[in-house]
């Protein structure tokens, strides 16, 4: 096939994350796959297509017949905008659709119906954390003016501005806004990754969902006018918040970072005002959250997902909760009435996570947890008595490392509890466990992403044999 031609495309299904799957005609008989992100069962669609990784990948230029489902999006930028998937169709269909794709993926492990997806508490306005980058209206980042907002698809420079983005709070919006506004008034102009010149990165928001209270980062590089970064703040903090619970600016940050990556560097982080941590309840527990740590974007939608895990972990002596993070599945467990384990180990590489999960069992009042920082593959290697009765394990998107999976075998624990939000790496780790002993025994789906592809699985494996 030429290197790139145009053809009219039927999306069949979909594929995780979101690829729509079309079948093209080879001319020698046979069907080849293609791949078309953002299609949607039923579509006709125009696309330009290209090999990719030996694979047909189409881009679609139009869309020439709607899918029955298919709905008018209530954002203007929907089609444009990097933040959403799904937002042109129901949602009760959109979980179908999560659903069937999880189920593809796990046929092979799991051969019976899986259960109806637990929706999420709400669609609107969840994201308790937002970065939002910099950049201009000019695909090439050449001209345009200064934006603030989502990166738009296929765009390396063009985003879109939140004003009517579905998925923020409004104080995330009213907040984007300002700064924008305040920095168009300034000579500043964003970071540009190619040529390596501007200030401007990302904005980044931070907000407790049942606390309202609201950390700020701005990151830019060292060449900033540090004037400008002080009336910004002031400038922020003379804004009416209006979100429920009422919110309310604890901390504003600016952080410096002069790294040509495409991420956020934290080299230097300066409190312009206040604290630079915020604090979140969840299952009646306080969580004291830093700027950087990692916790869920969704804390209604976690509270559900927490009662599950707590559930499938059921009565225990002895928990050991991997890649714990900042401690809160830890925590939730030592204090949930499903559990109530005597002794919860948890383990997390990042020595500040531990920290910060050890300040707040502190907070919470909880004596039967404790946590040690280091490598989990090395950690169980050389700690003492490791003889669990549950795992529960909460590994990063790519899953756990095949050398850390055989060690996690050995400890031979009753129980594993094991949490994943990308279930591609999760099939192929429950395969591993289940050639190991072990039988897949309860399956729950979790949406802590709505309007996006992405899904959260909670799987009971329990040892049916040495």
């Amino acid at each position: 096939m030429a290197k790139k031609r145009v053809y009219k495309l039927q999306i069949d299904h979909l594929r995780y994350p979101d690829k729509g799957i079309a079948f093209l005609d080879d001319g020698e008989g046979s069907l080849k796959e293609v791949h078309v992100k953002h299609g949607l069962p039923g579509q006709l669609v125009e696309a330009e297509c290209s090999n990719k990784k030996k694979q047909l990948v189409g881009r679609i230029l139009q869309v020439l017949e709607h899918a029955p489902e298919e709905t008018s999006p209530i954002c203007p930028d929907f089609s444009i905008c990097g933040g959403c998937s799904f937002l042109n169709i129901p949602y009760e269909y959109e979980l179908e659709l999560k659903k069937k794709m999880v189920a593809e993926l796990l046929k092979d492990v799991w051969k019976e119906e899986i259960p109806s997806i637990i929706p999420a508490p709400n669609c609107a306005g969840y994201r308790n954390k937002m970065e939002f980058s910099f950049g201009d209206s000019d695909a090439y980042g050449l001209g345009g003016k200064l934006a603030l907002g989502i990166r738009k698809r296929n765009r390396y420079y063009e985003v879109a501005v939140p004003v009517d983005c579905t998925l923020v709070p409004k104080d995330f919006k009213t907040l984007a806004v300002a700064t924008l506004e305040y920095f168009k008034q300034t000579n500043e102009t964003f970071y540009h990754r190619m040529r390596h010149i501007g200030n401007l990165r990302y904005l980044i928001l931070r907000r407790g969902e049942f606390t309202g209270e609201l950390l700020i980062n701005l990151v830019t590089t060292s060449g900033l006018d540090q004037s400008h970064v002080e009336k910004w703040a002031a400038e922020l903090l003379s804004l009416p918040l209006n979100n429920m619970p009422e919110g309310e600016i604890v901390g504003i940050l600016h952080t410096v970072s002069d790294s040509v990556a495409d991420a956020v560097v934290p080299e230097n982080v300066r409190v312009l005002w206040g604290r630079d941590y915020f604090y979140e309840k969840i299952c009646g527990l306080t969580f004291r959250i830093s700027t950087f740590s990692f916790f869920q974007t969704y804390s209604a939608g976690a509270e559900l997902l927490y009662d599950t895990v707590a559930e499938f972990v059921g009565k225990a002596d002895k928990v050991y909760d991997l890649y714990c993070g900042t401690g809160t599945i830890a925590q939730v467990l030592a204090t949930h009435k499903n559990v109530m384990a005597k002794e919860i180990l948890g383990m997390e590489l990042v020595p500040e996570a531990v920290e910060a999960a050890k300040e707040n069992a502190h907070i919470n009042g909880i004596t039967n947890c404790q946590f040690i920082a280091g490598d989990v593959l090395k950690l169980l290697t050389s700690t003492p008595n490791s003889n669990p009765d549950v795992l529960v394990l909460d590994p990063p998107r790519d899953g756990i490392h095949p050398k850390a999976l055989h060690n996690l075998i050995d400890l031979g624990a009753s129980k594993i509890v094991y949490i994943s939000c990308k279930p591609t790496s999760l099939a192929r780790d429950l395969a591993s466990f289940m050639e190991s002993g072990y039988k897949l025994t309860k399956i729950r789906l979790h949406d802590m992403f709505p309007r996006t592809p992405h899904v959260e699985t909670v799987c009971l494996l329990e040892k049916v044999c040495n």
